[in-house]
Order: structure tokens, then C-alpha cells, then sequence
């Protein structure tokens, strides 16, 4: 009898786990679902509970994490924290608050040699982060996370997309999909409620059509001419041509165009390919209309194109930080074409 009872409870909870993993697609992504085991973690996007005691949160090494997390995002109209953060000490941090998606624990003692840090995922809930830094005293560890600011922010931000655009693969705009398939031979998954679309050449324009505030996501292409292509000042001078030509505002002669002023550019990786990343502003002429934007360009070697995904939104009035991240992570979705096997 104990042993088929054992026998049960683990097979329940191998049950439990492989339920975690849920089901894959086909580019191998699998689902990442919540379960008994770990439930659905608790707050929102890019949120950040510091899970330390008073003093240390007012002290170096929780002033160095503060500054990081209230860091301003870039390519926003108006200055947004790159995080959301908020503090609890220790002695509250227990079942309830420990299945917070994203954690970051600041441990001193003298017990710790050096100052080192520590990631642990889905343990308490899923999709969960925990960061615990820990080290000798306040003015090493806080030495120590000034010096790993980027891989802080990198940590937080990347686990973030991976889990919206994991989503995305699984509930999406079906309708888009099939659209940009049948285009461009390409995959790209995009929030469901964006469904209001428009075609051009080249060119897919959806929208959310909201009332309040308008998200947006784009894809288009342009024929491979010079490496150039994939630099500052001839993309913002493609991206208005294509915008100009495509988007236009409801008065007549007023088109979208680009703030040139305030465009960042950075090469990134995306799925192990080269991609070049833009944010800024976007603005439609003649009209007081403008707000956020963020497009990855790569280079589809298969049929010697770029191809561009972009998001933007336009919300008067409203803090933009979460929309505009949200249509970031679709933009990881986009799958280019792949050579045949027996291509040369």
C-alpha cells in the first residue's frame, strides 16, 4: 500500500512537471504553462520586486540596483523607468510574494567571499526571474552591480520578450500570419486583438485600431542593394520613403515620417542572425500626431531582400513603456526563409 501511494505521487508530479514544458511548436519552442507546482506568477511585465532588508535597500548596493531599474527608456517621448520596481524586506518574503515574476535579491554578509550573482527561473511560478547578488559588504556588491548593469538589464528585458514572444507563436492574428506567409515566405506572429490590417506593395500594415491609444506592427521589404541599407541615415531615409507611401494621415498631403533627431541604431542577434535595431520617433507631417517606434532589418539571403518589421504606437497622454516592449517582442517572431538542402 506505501508503495503505491509513493508510486502515485510521483507519477503526479512527473505529470506536474512535464505540464510545465506544455506543448512545442514547430520551430521548437514549447509552451511555457503554469501548473500546481508553479502557479502563474503574480505582476506585470517588466516589473521588478528588490527583495532585501531596510538598510541595504537604502544603502550602496540597493542605490546602485535603484538607479539601473529607474533608468529611462530609451526612445520615448517622455522619460519612463526601463523597470517598474518595488521593495519588501526578508522577514515578508514567503509564499505569497515569492511567486513574483521577476525578483532580485541583494544578500550581504560576511560569509560571502566575493561578490557574485545568481539566476534561478521558474522556481516558485511561472514565468519567474530571480537574480539574487550577493557579497561581503554594501560597498563591493554595490561595485559589483554597477559593473553588471548591462547584464542586469539584459537578464530582466530579454526573459521578458522571450516570454510575450513565446505566446505570440501560440495566440496570434491568424489572418496576419497567413498574409505575410503568402507575401513574403516568411513567418511573423503578432498580438491577436492587432486586427485590423492593410496591404500595399510590398507592404502589411495592422492595427489595433484602439480608442484611447493605437498599437501598430508593420512588415515590408526592399531589394539587397549595399551593406549601406543597414546604417542610420539611409534607413531613416527608406523608412520614410516606404511610410510616406503607405501610411498617411487623415488630412491630405500629411504622411508618416521620422524625427531624425532622436533615431538609435545597434546591431543585435536574432535567432543567431545578424539584425539591425532602430527606435525613435515617428511623427505625421502637417498633423500634431507622432509617438514611439522600434524595427528590426535583416537580410534575407534566400531572395536577396531585406526584410523590415517595425511596431509603433501612437497615445496621446499615456505612458508608452509596456505597449511599445509588447510589439518589440513580436518582432522576434519573424522566421526568414531558409535555403533548401540541396541549394548550393
Amino acid at each position: 500500500m506505501m508503495k503505491t501511494r509513493l508510486l502515485l505521487i510521483v507519477t503526479i508530479a512527473a505529470l506536474l512537471l512535464c505540464a510545465c514544458d506544455g506543448e512545442r511548436h514547430p520551430n521548437g519552442r514549447r509552451k511555457r504553462t503554469a501548473s500546481l507546482l508553479t502557479p502563474k506568477s503574480s505582476g506585470n511585465p517588466y516589473e521588478v520586486m528588490v527583495v532585501c532588508d531596510d538598510s541595504v535597500y537604502q544603502g550602496f548596493a540597493g542605490k546602485a540596483l535603484q538607479t539601473i531599474l529607474d533608468k529611462s527608456l530609451l526612445g520615448l517621448p517622455q522619460a519612463e523607468p526601463q523597470f517598474h520596481k518595488s521593495h519588501i524586506t526578508e522577514k515578508h518574503y514567503n509564499h505569497i510574494t515569492n511567486i513574483f515574476r521577476n525578483i532580485v535579491k541583494i544578500n550581504i554578509g560576511r560569509e560571502y567571499t566575493m561578490a557574485k550573482m545568481k539566476i534561478d527561473k521558474d522556481v516558485h511560478s511561472t514565468p519567474q526571474l530571480i537574480i539574487t547578488i550577493q557579497g561581503p559588504n554594501q560597498v563591493v556588491t554595490s561595485q559589483y552591480i554597477t559593473e553588471h548593469t548591462k547584464d542586469i538589464v539584459s537578464l530582466i528585458s530579454t526573459t521578458e520578450i522571450n516570454t510575450a514572444a513565446n505566446e505570440f507563436y501560440y495566440e496570434h492574428n491568424v489572418k496576419f500570419a497567413k498574409k505575410v506567409k503568402e507575401m513574403f515566405d516568411c513567418n511573423f506572429y503578432i498580438p491577436v486583438d492587432i486586427k485590423k490590417m492593410k496591404v500595399g506593395k510590398d507592404f502589411i500594415w495592422a492595427s489595433n485600431d484602439g480608442i484611447s491609444s493605437i498599437q501598430n506592427i508593420c512588415i515590408y521589404s526592399l531589394p539587397y542593394v549595399s551593406e549601406k541599407m543597414l546604417t542610420r541615415n539611409p534607413y531613416i531615409a527608406l523608412r520614410n520613403k516606404v511610410m510616406a507611401d503607405n501610411i498617411a494621415g487623415e488630412h491630405e498631403g500629411a504622411v508618416m515620417s521620422t524625427n531624425s533627431e532622436f533615431v538609435w541604431t545597434k546591431n543585435i542577434s536574432v535567432r543567431g542572425d545578424y539584425a539591425m535595431e532602430a527606435r525613435g520617433l515617428w511623427e505625421m507631417t502637417t498633423e500634431a500626431m507622432g509617438g514611439p517606434f522600434v524595427s528590426h532589418s535583416r537580410i534575407d539571403t534566400v531572395n536577396n531582400r531585406i526584410i523590415v518589421v517595425e511596431g509603433f504606437v501612437f497615445a496621446p497622454d499615456k505612458m508608452k513603456r509596456t505597449m511599445i516592449r509588447r510589439l518589440e517582442a513580436a518582432l522576434y517572431t519573424l522566421e526568414l526563409p531558409k535555403k533548401s538542402p540541396d541549394t548550393l
